[in-house]
């Protein structure tokens, strides 16, 4: 909620000055540490502290002298795009002993260091607590050691520390996603599709292991964005016997001859009651009628005797059972190198800004805190709360309390679970329910990465719930013309990592052919209607909504749900396909500025997509390190154009020689990117050249991240369950009837939480000329990408500071989830 001028906090009147802050990374790497780095030491010099690296971990705080480096502006520049640390992680004994943290102590004292930013896992997390803990005893002895002056005591008191989770296995309770997951989750489903096509060429079974020793979030989440058969997570270990059932799978859904199946093994896996996640997806192979395996085993499976099962041992098994033609492979440290994703990027600098802030606001008395992620809000955590929250669920596993640990690891989790069992097992005709309701569904508007993952996702819960389910093909045009067919389950096998639509779409609103559309409906008998599409999907369900009045045909549930690469749709702070669209943006924002390493002092001005809706500009320069982005939102004239240029001639001074503007597409009929670039050209002469480069479809295209695979995919879900429970509410005397506002809804993810909306009611919060919500969520982070960039800019952190707790168990009706 907007809070009066009066009562807004800017961080302007917060000053770093006379503190100093110091930046480590600790424990294994994970990608996306560095633009957390940068952000610490950027965020922190622009408040006016000092900031310090510290090499190599805590060994390097241990051993001091070279390993304690003041950081400059110019030192963390072009580290945003490479992977792992750059200051170095170390694991380090030393520190875990009395005296080693009395030397780290001494190294720091000398700096005048006080403030602390740790990135790492829960162990280095847990170290610095107690390391804070201990740190007026560690002065005193320094004292009485004669090694630092007796004013150091009072002068340096307390230390304050803040933590960010560093570790690609999401495995720390409070936080919905750490930093580097994201980017683990793009290695592995990259080789997941790679290695499709080749074991569809071979009919070959694939046993592929991933990481997480503990958690088993990468094997789940890559199991759900890929469609696997099979998954063995260490939450839930598979009762006995479990080795039968999974052959029995293998080879039955092998005998129907066109199919194709995926087993992913994770740490461990078991259903709640014990039994093996199977699965019995059976995908539609259309390279040549062949079929194949994919079983993926994470490194710490283990069965119900805490006996660990092994890559190797099930091949053996399938190999010995069903004799089919069987491969490992391990997938090891790909996992957490390559370059981090765009989310990682944006999730590491916003919680490196508010790690500063935290530590500009903290006093004696604040616990350490951990900052993280909350749907898609920054929220600070006490750090021990979680740490322990995080020892819990290790505590429950250990003790065979495999509910509890599901339970403990968080909604996200439990959400992941309870979607990829709904989809992967496929019951028998005779145990599914009969409602005897149709269901439809369709694209409508541009094509986005992640649309299929929805449709197959609707497809299967819909089928899993009773009903008989149509496709439309191309839109509302299809819609009319009556190219309208029955989808069954094997019909989306293999549908999550195609890009596009398989289905088609159309931009064709249903309002001049409504009476066409109705006659179909009758023809088909279709109870319920869902949508997935953009801005045209939106005004199309408003347009049905107002046909009630002259077609009953209409007054059925019919549910929305957001998918376009421009996140321009009212009532959602994200939409489907735009993650792809970013991780398209970022990734040709880092060729581009590469190309420039040789020539220096070399200005990109680049086009992005979007409409009138500045999303992808904005968050694709915060991910990209750009030093401007031009929105329609934000509007913009000479003056500003001027004072960009005079601030890259600036920059072509230092060590940093080049510059990267991003330009949204709409965002001034005047000042285009031809304009812009002249301008460019024309004031930078001398000082530096500029180029230009329009991005156009390439940021539609492509196989969808496995962030929209996932976001698609239980979104949907959760839209299903409720066209289900309306379909239940509305029917009367033989006939659904639903004319209310609620029966007429869009799924939108609002902050936290995941939130059926009426289209009417979020007619008065768009603007229709311009096809974008009034009041957008990620303008106030338009501010740190200025920061970043080194422009004065205001900067409004009400919404941070306030310290909260970890909280168990959410109701289920509030599963926001929405982190992959």
């Amino acid at each position: 909620m907007a809070q009066p001028e009066s009562k807004k906090i800017f961080f302007e009147n917060l000053s770093g000055a006379g503190k100093a802050i110091a930046v480590l990374t600790s424990g294994g790497d994970a990608q996306g540490m560095n633009a957390a780095v940068r952000a610490v030491v950027r965020m922190g010099l622009y408040v006016g502290a000092k900031v310090y690296f510290i090499h190599e971990g805590y060994q390097g705080m241990v051993d001091g002298g070279e390993n304690i480096v003041e950081a400059s502006w110019e030192s963390v520049s072009s580290m945003l795009q490479v992977g792992g640390t750059v200051i170095g992680s170390a694991r380090c004994k030393e520190f875990r002993t009395h005296e080693g943290r009395l030397k780290a102590a001494h190294n720091l004292v000398q700096q005048g260091i006080t403030n602390l930013c740790v990135i790492g896992g829960d162990g280095s997390l847990t170290g610095a607590n107690l390391f804070r803990e201990e740190w007026s005893g560690l002065l005193t002895e320094l004292v009485e050691q004669g090694l630092i002056e007796a004013d150091a005591v009072q002068k340096y008191s307390a230390l304050h520390i803040v933590g960010m989770v560093g570790s690609i296995d999401n495995d720390f309770c409070g936080t919905d996603m750490t930093i580097g997951t994201d980017s683990a989750l793009h290695r592995i489903i990259e080789v997941v599709d790679a290695i499709m096509t080749t074991a569809q060429s071979h009919q070959r079974t694939f046993v592929l292991e991933v990481m997480g020793r503990h958690c088993g979030y990468l094997a789940l989440v890559s199991a759900l964005a890929c469609g696997a058969d099979w998954v063995l997570i260490p939450e839930m270990p598979p009762e006995d016997g479990w080795e039968d059932k999974m052959c029995e799978k293998l080879s039955a859904t092998r005998s129907r001859g066109t199919r194709l199946n995926i087993i992913i093994v994770a740490e461990g896996a078991i259903d709640r009651h014990g039994k093996p996640i199977t699965s019995g997806i059976v995908k539609d192979n259309r390279a040549g009628m062949k079929r194949l395996n994919i079983i993926i085993v994470a490194e710490g499976a283990i069965d119900r005797s805490n006996r660990p099962i092994t890559t190797d041992y099930i091949k053996d098994l399938v190999v010995k059972c069903l004799g089919f033609d069987t491969r490992v492979t391990i997938l090891g440290h790909v996992q957490r190198g390559g370059t981090p994703s765009a989310f990682d990027r944006i999730l590491a600098s916003r919680m490196g800004v508010e790690a500063v802030l935290a530590l500009l606001e903290t006093t004696a008395n604040t616990p350490a805190c951990v900052v993280s992620l909350c749907g898609n809000q920054s929220v600070r955590l006490p750090l021990m709360e979680c740490v322990q929250m995080t020892q819990e669920v290790q505590r429950a596993m250990d003790g065979k309390r495999f509910e509890e640990a599901v339970r403990l690891r968080g909604r996200s989790f439990e959400n992941n679970l309870r979607t990829y069992k709904l989809l992967a097992h496929r019951k028998p005709e005779s145990e599914l329910p009969v409602s005897n309701f149709n269901v439809a569904v369709l694209n409508v508007g541009a094509p986005a990465a992640g649309m299929n993952a929805a449709v197959r996702s609707a497809v299967r819960v819909g089928i899993s719930e009773g009903h008989k389910m149509f496709a439309v093909s191309d839109g509302f045009e299809g819609f009319y013309k009556g190219q309208i067919k029955e989808i069954k389950w094997a019909d989306v096998g293999g549908w999550t990592g195609q890009g596009g639509t398989l289905l088609g779409t159309k931009r064709t609103l249903p309002g001049k052919h409504v009476d066409k559309i109705a006659e179909q409906m009758r023809l088909h008998n279709i109870n319920a209607l869902l949508i997935v599409g953009g801005f045209e999907a939106f005004e199309s369900l408003l347009q049905l909504y107002e046909a009630r009045a002259t077609h009953e045909d209409f007054c059925i549930p019919m549910c929305m749900l957001p998918a376009t690469i421009s996140n321009n749709v009212p009532g959602t702070d994200l939409s489907i396909g735009a993650d792809t669209a970013l991780n398209a943006i970022v990734e040709t924002c880092d060729r581009i500025k590469q190309s420039a390493s040789g020539t220096k002092r070399r200005v990109f001005i680049i086009e992005t997509m979007g409409g009138y809706c500045g999303y992808l500009a904005s968050v694709g320069g915060l991910a990209a390190g750009a030093d401007a982005a031009y929105i329609y939102e934000e509007p913009f004239d000479i003056r500003d154009l001027q004072a960009n240029v005079e601030h890259l001639t600036e920059k072509m001074k230092t060590s940093i020689q080049r510059g990267l503007v991003l330009r949204n597409e709409n965002c001034n009929e005047n000042y285009t990117t031809d304009f812009i670039y002249q301008l460019y050209s024309e004031e930078g002469r001398g000082v530096f050249d500029s180029r230009k480069n329009v991005l156009g479809h390439m940021q539609q295209g492509g196989a969808p991240s496995p962030f929209d695979r996932n976001f698609g995919t239980k979104i949907t879900a959760k839209a299903m369950q409720w066209v289900s429970k309306k379909l239940v509410e509305t029917y009367r005397q033989g006939r659904v009837f639903a004319n209310t506002e609620d029966t007429c809804c869009l799924l939108g993810m609002r902050r936290r939480a995941l939130v059926f909306q009426p289209v009417v009611q979020l007619k008065g919060e768009t603007d229709f000329v311009h096809r974008i919500p009034k009041e957008q969520w990620w303008l106030k982070l338009r501010p740190l990408m200025k920061i970043l960039a080194k422009y004065k800019t205001s900067y409004d952190v009400s919404d941070s500071g306030q310290l909260m707790h970890v909280v168990r168990n959410r109701p289920k009706e509030s599963d926001a989830s929405v982190a992959i």
